[in-house]
């Protein structure tokens, strides 16, 4: 099988699992949407800070100053409406726009019942009045009110038109405000949408009810006031920073400037504005956790869902079709670097470019209002990597098992340690300047017909045992068993600048430890002799063979040449060297000089040198 080929496979595997993963993420899973949602928190907040809110909407803060000033005149929290009814007599004056009210007026008051009729004389009068109502559990819904009865007070004159697709019988279970005459209602939702981790995001449009949409109270306003509305049921807020947020006056102070005779304030200041009256008094227990804040008021949420539908600036989030695309195309992206490059350093850095153009991209687009939730992708992105790491580990332990199976039956186990340490073994071939050295034994023919089979496997076992000891004592590498021939290597697969001198020195040796096993073969040892030849030349190494079956092993002229150098042994020296050889080390050794011999497929001879060691 392909090693390559093979190895790939579990990498298509990480793929293909990786992009199912991507759409069951997405489009099903949503594990990781809370952290999506922080990221998206921590870009809005950063950049909110720069952001003016709309100076056209005016909070009427009830303040905790409010709650202690108004004790005088109104007592404690909650005020007599006709308070409120004296507020909104004085504003009406001014024309604003429209007045929202961000407070629950849902039970008559029993005690001031002249309170309330005073409230609602005031609300008659003024057209442009909206009050806040609630949906509630739907489980009671059969016990709730009937739709068709709020038609006006949901949509104005043209309700009937807006409800035309809704079950005419529908009943929903609403908090209205019942201390207020219905021929007063102006009505919208102001329920309060928070994400899986309590926080809000979100503000509705409208609240679909068995084809009723029930319309938010900043909807409903916006509608009125003539604003294009969002497409959907809700829409993800552009949020202000609340220390550059609306403008508020606070509810004590501007009830006192009109009940003076000489006016303070600007008699002016909420012309053309839309008013929002609701508390920030933390004792009133009316605070939302949201992007900007773990505590913000909900009268500001309110005002900030106005801002948004009044200035058609609410956030679009980044289609998850279009993310999950963008996502499985980097994937891609991220399994070509790692099939190609296989370089843990340049992937690593790709992994970050990406990183960080997928954050800058999620900050630049807030102030376009748009949300490019990122985790996901990030966290998808992380894991292929992570697994594409991984397998190169494991392919790199895998190959390094392969060089130690394969070398060790070639070379000293420590040189096998050595290759793994300078990187393992180039699996091109690469010319290499080397000694190659040939061993072939004498009379083996006549010896094996002397004694039984196994008699002869065993002795070329003891004698192949002892020679591969001495070539591996002296750096060298085993090529294989020719028979009853040796061939073998010094300069490859680590580089040796001695390698004539290191070739030339086991080769000494081998014959010497031949002379000893021909001693204890005894009478049989007469007939057994080996001829060794060297010669130093480049030679391309490398693993060469079929898919099936790779040898590590030295071709080229080189090779060819020490082959018949050791066929010329025999009558001359047990051990003969090339010219090329003994100029490589030529004080190392006493070289006797042989002569030069004519060899196969050469014009000219050979000149021939016996090596023996100095003696001092």
């Amino acid at each position: 099988m392909n090693f390559k080929s093979s190895f790939l496979k579990p990498r298509r595997v990480l793929l293909l699992g990786t992009l199912a993963l991507v759409f069951l993420e997405f489009f099903v899973l949503h594990s990781v949407q809370s952290l999506d949602n922080r990221l998206s928190d921590f870009f809005v907040k950063s950049q909110a800070s720069s952001m003016v809110a709309d100076q056209d909407i005016v909070i009427i803060d009830i303040d905790e100053p409010s709650l202690a000033s108004m004790n005088n005149v109104a007592g404690r929290w909650p005020w007599p409406r006709a308070i409120h009814g004296e507020l909104l007599e004085s504003i009406r004056k001014q024309s604003p726009k429209a007045i929202l009210f961000d407070i629950w007026f849902a039970e008559s008051d029993k005690v001031r019942p002249q309170s309330d009729a005073a409230f609602n004389q005031v609300l008659a009068k003024t057209p442009h009045v909206y009050l806040p109502m609630l949906r509630l559990d739907e489980k009671d819904d059969t016990e709730g009110t009937p739709l068709t009865e709020l038609t006006t007070a949901l949509w104005g004159t043209g309700g009937k038109a807006s409800a035309s697709m809704g079950n005419p019988t529908a009943r929903v279970n609403l908090l209205l405000p019942r201390a207020i005459d219905p021929a007063n209602w102006r009505l919208g939702l102001i329920n309060f949408i928070k994400d899986a981790d309590g926080v809000g995001r979100r503000y509705y449009v409208n609240y679909p009810v068995e084809g009723w949409r029930l319309p938010s109270l900043p909807a409903r306003v916006a509608q009125d006031l003539g604003y294009p509305l969002p497409q959907g049921e809700s829409v993800v807020l552009s949020w202000r920073s609340p220390t550059l947020s609306f403008p508020r006056i606070s509810y004590a102070d501007l009830y006192t400037d009109f009940k003076r005779d000489a006016k303070w304030r600007d008699p002016q200041e909420l012309r053309d504005k839309i008013v929002i009256i609701g508390a920030t008094a933390e004792g009133l227990y009316d605070m939302r956790p949201t992007p900007l804040d773990s505590v913000l008021p909900g009268v500001t949420l309110l005002a900030t869902a106005m801002d948004n539908f009044k200035n058609q600036r609410t956030m679009k989030v980044v289609s998850p079709l279009l993310l999950s695309g963008v996502t499985a195309l980097l994937v891609l992206v991220l399994y070509y670097a790692f099939r190609y490059f296989r370089n843990v350093v340049k992937n690593s850095l790709l992994v970050l470019a990406i990183f960080g153009i997928l954050f800058a991209a999620s900050y630049v687009l807030v102030p376009q209002l748009h949300v490019l939730p990122i985790v996901t992708s990030l966290v998808l992105l992380f894991l292929f990597y992570l697994g594409s790491t991984l397998l190169d580990i494991l392919k790199e332990r895998r190959d390094k098992e392969h060089a130690v199976t394969m070398f060790s039956r070639f070379v000293n186990p420590h040189v096998v340690k050595e290759l793994i340490a300078h990187g393992g073994l180039a699996r091109g071939g690469e010319r290499r300047q080397v000694t190659l050295l040939f061993s072939d034994i004498r009379g083996f023919t006549s010896l094996s017909e002397t004694r039984s089979p196994e008699e002869v496997v065993a002795m070329l076992n003891d004698y192949f045992s002892m020679q591969v000891g001495v070539i591996f004592k002296h750096g060298g590498a085993l090529d294989k068993f020719i028979g009853d021939a040796i061939m073998a290597f010094w300069g490859a697969p680590l580089d040796d600048a001695q390698h004539a001198e290191h070739a030339i020195e086991a080769a000494l040796e081998m014959y010497e430890r031949v002379c000893e096993f021909k001693v204890k073969m005894g009478e049989t040892g007469l007939v057994f002799d080996v001829g060794i030849g060297l010669h130093s030349g480049p030679a391309v190494v490398g693993l060469i063979g079929s898919e099936q079956r790779r040898e590590y092993t030295a071709i080229g002229d080189t090779v060819n040449l020490a082959s018949r150098i050791e066929g010329l042994t025999r009558g001359v020296a047990p051990v003969l060297v090339s010219e090329d050889t003994m100029k490589l080390c030529p004080d190392a050794f006493d070289f006797v000089d042989r002569g030069s011999h004519p060899v196969k497929g050469r014009l000219q001879g050979v000149r021939l040198f016996e090596p023996r060691r100095k003696f001092r």
